[in-house]
């Protein structure tokens, strides 16, 4: 697997898969090894895949200093991965808390994005809000799978801040757009696969108070991608997100959750590829 060295001298790795155009994909969790990503639901036939292990996990060295898992901290690991593959311009794509890395890049270093496809994102690096109310509506949509009872009630506790530990666990039923046995080995993995300690540092205070983290002020092409289903990105929010930006377009994925390249992979990767396309094309006019 190829290395290469962080401004700070932390060794870390990427995964190359697929062909086509270089699509440098950043991993959410917070702080989960990129493995998760798979090749995006088939995406590989379209596009090469750059998975990047954030530092201290998957393949990646644990850093000499723990701040430095703080999101903003990060950029600069993007920006030496950027350099090594020896692009001028990247394709960048953040899934879920990947997406508050990809942006603070892209609006730190607008001149080396290509293109920007934030799914499922996190709003951490935007500031905007999601309330109680957007995630347990989109969590009504679910009504009627067998296991929506018992969920939407852990729903509630953690909305409202009362959540017992195992409310955690419980509400795992929504992240997916199927939940059956893969989902669950899937959800089993993940958390063996998430460096905790790192993940607790990431949103730490400071992290995305930079002026960088304005996205009116990234002009290239944006998609902005929700699953129907998304308890953590609802598409009310996920709409208000995609106005953020001068050029940007929302995709709905219907019948999705969080990992929307698992519950609908033609569709994800249909998505991804018009908008490449779009992209390659040009507006109209042009």
């Amino acid at each position: 697997m190829p290395t290469f060295s962080a401004p700070d001298g932390t060794v870390l790795t990427y995964h190359v898969t697929g062909e086509g155009p270089p699509l440098l994909c950043l991993p959410g969790g917070p702080m989960q090894d990129s493995v998760y990503l798979g090749d995006l639901g088939g995406l590989t036939a379209h596009r090469t895949l750059i998975r990047l292990d954030l530092r201290g996990t998957g393949h990646s060295t644990v850093p000499r200093d723990p701040a430095s898992y703080r999101c903003d901290r990060q950029v600069g690991d993007v920006e030496a991965l950027r350099a090594e593959l020896g692009l001028e311009r990247v394709d960048l794509l953040g899934h879920s808390a990947g997406a508050n890395l990809a942006v603070l890049y892209a609006t730190r270093h607008p001149e080396r994005v290509g293109q920007l496809a934030l799914v499922t994102p996190s709003v951490f690096a935007v500031g905007l809000d999601i309330t109680a109310e957007d995630r347990l509506e989109t969590a009504r949509l679910r009504r009627d799978e067998p296991w929506f009872a018992p969920a939407y009630a852990s729903l509630e506790a953690v909305t409202s801040g009362r959540a017992a530990p195992a409310d955690w666990d419980a509400v795992a039923p929504f992240w997916s757009g199927r939940w059956d046995d893969e989902a669950r080995e899937f959800r089993v993995a993940e958390q063996r696969q998430r460096n905790d300690e790192a993940a607790a540092l990431y949103a730490s205070e400071g992290a995305f108070e930079s002026e960088g983290t304005r996205a009116d002020a990234f002009t290239a092409p944006v998609l902005v991608l929700a699953g129907e289903y998304d308890v953590a990105a609802p598409v009310r929010v996920m709409k208000e997100y995609a106005g953020l930006f001068p050029h940007a377009d929302l995709v709905v994925q219907s019948g999705a959750g969080h990992f929307p390249w698992r519950d609908g992979p033609e569709a994800f990767v249909t998505a991804l590829a018009a908008f490449r396309d779009q992209v390659v094309a040009g507006p109209p006019g042009t």
